[in-house]
């Protein structure tokens, strides 16, 4: 024989109790079967609405009672045969009568009690129950309906009741031995005390009345149907990617359903549990799905190459209490005076963790029984506080559990390293661990905020394998912003199915607009960005990186902007990784560029800054690799500029300098006051960028800038400035008639050596490395211990949008 039980959903309305009649009428062909149904979807919930409705004088009960009369006359309708419709429509009104009856004692009392919502609420699977049955029996199968109410026996503990197994055992054997039929319907979640008042099993208790009657008939097998396909890794409401669990055994199905697994009522397990029986979670509306199969046989198995985990679950509204001091070390029965004072209180405590030291203890519970509790604690320890051998206890609200469960986890080094590792790359700070030495559950406690976050994280860490989610917000849509977008579109493909990652660009801000999407921004909506996005700002941005709390994010600065490096130290705080194409951040006062560095360090993120320094070129990584490695830079020289070794390659007698400039500024090459390219700031600024990834503390103030450009030229406008090189053109021309004179060329130099910088303008002898540089191209030459004699080059081109726009890439792609 099997038990089958229907939920709120699966029996919604008419048409979803025609699919049940399918799924009946086929599982009892093959078998005898009892069926437990719950009420219809919301109907409990709207019946203990109109109950406080009418305790509080609110006569809106009488219209909720109605709503739910026209409701269940309504399935009469669509389910009975026109001609048997009358007395199943004077039964259902009699008893919503009854429902009246009951909230007009309540409006008039003003009281509702335990008791009295027991009574009230058993209305719902009473009545589902027998329409169902009703319309089972018109289709002529072979059906008796049984009230299971009558049959579970329980305390008096009225909305929760405790069950009496043996005396129900006896019941339900003695009634089905009595009744002898292929189809037995009954209700769910009703029973009754011992004086015969209804009682209920608690919400989600129809579970646990087909688990009751399992177990007491010995069924072959208990089938839950739902409306999802069983069990899932996770909470598919805040995991997209969730998936079903084809089989986990009972240890595993308990952890989950303790910690918040809805789709499984904790007590339903254990009944059926201690007989061995199988149980099936299947879906209503995907019958042929294979659903969840929760097996004693499962126990039993070799996990060695199974996956380590099954699910992850999560339980919210969570409150963390503490109490400490030198009056616990070593003192017998302290602990079990905590719990006891807590249980006097009927507070359930659901994590407890336990210093070593014994110095603290500390335990969950829900957050509505915190008052309860820190008043019995008070009390109970009042000596103990006044003497101060304890400290007042200590309570923390807004925090949710996360537990990671799985049977293979047994003896596995590495999974908690691997646990806490991807949540403190995320930022998520845990506030306390337990661990049962079953190792079957590593349960944590952080903040209710960063919940959907961490439950993502470890999904993907433990579920799949397949493909890393990034998210990317975006400062900045100029010409490397655009290509940069563009690279990530075009590429994405490639990313997923060669290094298994799949960048989703959900925020973009320029300096007017910005536009967020968890979803990720698409090509359509960046065509219409402007247009449609929001009116941009650096703080609000920062704060809705930090809001939105996604994993595995990253902020991308591809901007020359002052005031985006402001937000960099609150972003990294919230471990968002951060790649910088702008300059100001590195190049800022020594401190400032330390501490950025240190921050992203303590909070296990990323902060790279490769194109600071010749766009795409491997400079700054280099480096690093040169530092890690144990060598020392002892010299730099390099051509930076690819501006400035544009004008100087493309300078001659033909064309004036105000000419070369211009087509630079044309061409991309600068920037839209080449005065700032010009001047040798900006190579200074990558000079200061490459003594500080040496190993050498530096101040802007203290690089030497020996500037070509006439004083006059640094006044006015842009326009000004191109006047003023006209009128200069004489001096542009002997500098370059003196190198020539000697046989040498131009160049805009930076030079890094024991421990000082300067920029300049050179002249370059044909047998320098600097003498062969064309276009737009770089070039660094690094001295190092290890190269002292024949220098380290880095060579290449160190301008453009697409190339800068590539070393972003990179750095992104690092980051992950």
């Amino acid at each position: 024989m099997k038990v089958l039980k229907f939920g709120g959903t699966s029996v919604a309305n008419a048409q979803n109790i025609l699919l049940v009649e399918n799924i009946i009428k086929k599982e009892a062909s093959e078998n005898k079967i009892i069926v437990v149904v719950s009420a219809l979807h919301g109907v409990t919930d709207q019946l203990i609405k109109a109950a406080e409705s009418a305790s509080q004088k609110d006569e809106n009960y009488i219209e909720i009672i109605k709503n739910l009369e026209e409701k269940h006359l309504n399935v009469v309708k669509e389910l009975i045969p026109v001609l048997e419709q009358s007395s199943w429509l004077s039964f259902a009104k009699k008893h919503f009568n009854d429902i009246e009856d009951i909230c007009n004692g309540i409006f008039v009392l003003g009281e509702f009690t335990n008791r009295i919502k027991d009574k009230i609420t058993s209305y719902g699977e009473f009545l589902s129950s027998r329409i169902i049955a009703a319309k089972l029996k018109f289709e002529g199968l072979d059906i008796h309906w049984m009230n299971s109410s009558e049959q579970i026996l329980t305390n008096s503990n009225f909305t929760n009741a405790k069950v009496n197994f043996e005396r129900t055992e006896q019941n339900f054997r003695k009634y089905l031995n009595e009744n002898q039929h292929q189809i037995i319907i009954a209700p769910g979640f009703i029973a009754q005390d011992e004086k015969g008042n209804p009682t209920t099993l608690g919400r989600g208790g129809s579970d646990f009345t087909a688990s009751i009657i399992a177990s007491a008939i010995n069924a072959d097998e208990l089938q839950i149907w739902t409306d999802v396909s069983g069990m899932m890794t996770s909470d598919p409401r805040l995991v997209s990617n969730a998936k079903p669990i084809a089989e986990i055994s009972y240890s595993e199905a308990m952890e989950l359903s303790h910690f918040g697994a809805k789709v499984l009522y904790p007590p339903t397990l254990q009944p059926v549990m201690v007989k061995n029986i199988d149980l099936k979670i299947k879906n209503t509306f995907e019958p042929e799905a294979f659903g969840t199969l929760i097996s004693h046989q499962l126990e039993k198995q070799n996990f060695e190459n199974q996956q380590i985990a099954v699910g992850i679950s999560n339980m919210s509204n969570i409150a963390l209490l503490t109490l400490e001091g030198s009056g616990m070390i070593g003192i017998p029965g302290f602990s079990a005076k905590l719990f006891q004072c807590l249980s006097n209180e009927k507070v359930n405590v659901i994590l407890i963790t336990q210093s070593s030291s014994e110095h603290s203890i500390t335990v969950a519970i829900h957050e509505k029984d915190v008052f309860n509790a820190k008043n019995a604690i008070d009390f109970v320890f009042e000596d103990d506080l006044k003497l101060k051998r304890v400290e007042p206890v200590k309570i923390e609200k807004n925090l949710s559990i996360v537990a990671l469960v799985g049977e293979n986890m047994k003896s596995r080094s590495g999974v908690s390293a691997k646990m806490f590792g991807c949540l403190g790359n995320n930022g998520i700070n845990i506030r306390a661990i337990a661990q049962g030495s079953s190792e079957k559950n590593i349960s944590i406690v952080i903040s209710e905020k960063d919940t959907k976050k961490a439950v993502n994280v470890l999904h993907e860490e433990f579920f799949e394998s397949e493909i890393k989610q990034v998210h990317l917000y975006i400062c900045g849509t100029g010409n490397v912003g655009m290509k940069l977008i563009q690279q990530i579109y075009d590429q994405n493909e490639y990313l997923k199915e060669n290094l298994l990652i799949n960048l989703r660009i959900v925020g973009l801000s320029n300096s007017r607009k910005m536009i967020f999407s968890d979803k990720g921004i698409s090509e359509n909506e960046l065509e219409n960005f402007n247009k449609n996005g929001e009116d941009a700002s650096v703080e609000k941005f920062a704060q809705e990186i930090i809001s939105r709390n996604l994993r595995n994010s990253i902020f991308v600065d591809v901007t020359a902007n002052s005031d985006i490096p402001n937000i960099y130290k609150k972003l990294l705080k919230k471990s968002v990784n951060i790649v910088a194409c702008n300059k100001i951040a590195a190049s800022s006062d020594f401190e400032n560029y330390k501490n950025l560095k240190n921050i992203a360090r303590n909070h296990s993120c990323k902060f790279f800054f490769e194109t600071n320094v010749g766009a795409g070129l491997p400079i700054i990584g280099t480096i690093n690799d040169l530092m890690r490695s144990g060598d020392k830079i002892t010299s730099i020289q390099a051509v930076l500029s690819g501006t400035l070794n544009f004008v100087f390659n493309n300078y001659d007698s033909k064309q004036t300098f105000s000419e070369v400039v211009l087509q630079a500024q044309k061409e991309g090459y600068t920037e839209p006051d080449p005065r700032l390219d010009l001047a040798g700031t900006d190579v200074a600024r990558k000079i200061l960028i490459l003594a500080r990834e040496a190993g050498y503390s530096l101040e802007f103030n203290e690089i030497e800038n020996e500037s070509f450009l006439p004083e006059e030229c640094m006044k006015g406008s842009v326009e000004d400035f191109y006047n003023a090189l006209l009128k200069y053109e004489s001096h542009f021309k002997n500098l370059l008639d003196n190198a020539k004179k000697d046989g040498k060329i131009l160049k805009y130099v930076a030079e890094f050596n024991e421990g000082k910088a300067k920029v300049g303008l050179q002249h370059i002898a044909p047998e320098s490395d600097l003498y062969h540089l064309y276009g737009k191209d770089n070039i660094v030459i690094f001295k190092t211990l290890r190269y002292s004699e024949q220098p380290l080059v880095v060579k290449g081109a160190g301008a453009g949008a697409e190339v800068t726009a590539s070393g972003v890439f990179a750095d992104i792609v690092r980051s992950v």
